[in-house]
């Protein structure tokens, strides 16, 4: 039975984004999270009452968390075979990658709305807003993947971004230090190199494709630097609100989650803009 988006007045946003978070089909579910946020930006500032902020949401049994298709079948990372973007099976698989990630980042961004209750408002509008942008980065690629032919599913994909919400799901400050600030940000790094990747293809057939793609990136990385900063943001608020010294409890939870050692190269800049100290800057690639 799929999930009831019912946005009426007597529904509060939060469970609508569980609602959101539960849509199988990836193009049904990038409609309902537009239709959320538009719903909350028609309210201007009388929001504050649809939030229920402080409510304890529990899924429903006909919720499923998350909502996915199908497809792509999930397998560990090291399965995941190599991409190169020189011919167009290989382009398009790499372009498929991106937008896996992208499908993930809504469904993260829509359960840091609904599991979270008692944090302030600011928190559930921002990763509202978070939401309805990975949603128009992976119409993007989905719109692209069509144009080569493919369609999101069309090839195998790994599971490791869900994966760390669900060691953290009992926890919003490990689920800001791993998250957005470590897994997502991975993409502030890599994203250039993926561009430069993409300068080097010189296949006639692929030209305009690449081009669209590498115009596609610069959007994603645009805003992807505004989706770490609010991870950082309410990291650094839940570390100030239990008195907790931001870098070294950020290691326990690197340690105690497994979270992936990060390797460079680094995206300083892009990291910098995030809202990344200098001190942040100098741990990574630490053991």
């Amino acid at each position: 039975m799929p999930p009831h988006h019912d946005l009426s007045p007597n529904r509060s946003l939060r469970a609508a984004a569980l609602d959101a978070l539960c849509v199988q089909d990836p193009s049904e579910k990038v409609a309902s999270t537009h239709q959320l946020w538009s719903t909350w930006r028609d309210m201007g500032a009388d929001d504050a009452h649809r939030w229920d902020a402080d409510a304890q949401l529990t899924p429903s049994a006909h919720h499923t968390v998350p909502g996915r298709p199908a497809q792509p079948m999930l397998v560990p990372p090291a399965q995941v075979a190599q991409r190169t973007p020189h011919t167009p099976e290989g382009f398009a698989a790499l372009m498929h990658a991106i937008a896996h990630i992208e499908f993930n980042a809504i469904n993260l961004a829509l359960d840091a709305i609904w599991r979270f209750g008692g944090m302030p408002l600011d928190y559930y509008r921002q990763w509202l807003q978070v939401a309805h942008e990975e949603a128009t980065h992976f119409g993007l690629l989905r719109d692209l993947l069509a144009d080569l032919g493919h369609r999101y599913g069309d090839f195998p994909a790994h599971d490791g971004l869900w994966e760390m919400c669900v060691k953290t799901q009992h926890d919003p400050t490990a689920r800001m230090a791993l998250v957005p600030r470590t897994l997502e940000a991975r993409g502030l790094d890599a994203t250039p190199l993926i561009q430069q990747r993409l300068r080097q293809v010189q296949a006639p057939a692929l030209r305009e494709r690449v081009a669209r793609a590498s115009a596609i990136l610069d959007i994603i990385l645009r805003d992807e630097i505004g989706h770490v900063a609010v991870g950082n943001r309410w990291y650094a608020w839940l570390c100030a609100q239990q008195g907790l010294s931001p870098v070294p409890h950020y290691r326990h939870l690197a340690r105690l989650h497994a979270a992936p050692r990060l390797r460079g190269p680094f995206n300083l800049d892009a990291r910098r803009s995030a809202g990344f100290s200098e001190i942040e800057l100098a741990e990574l690639g630490k053991p």
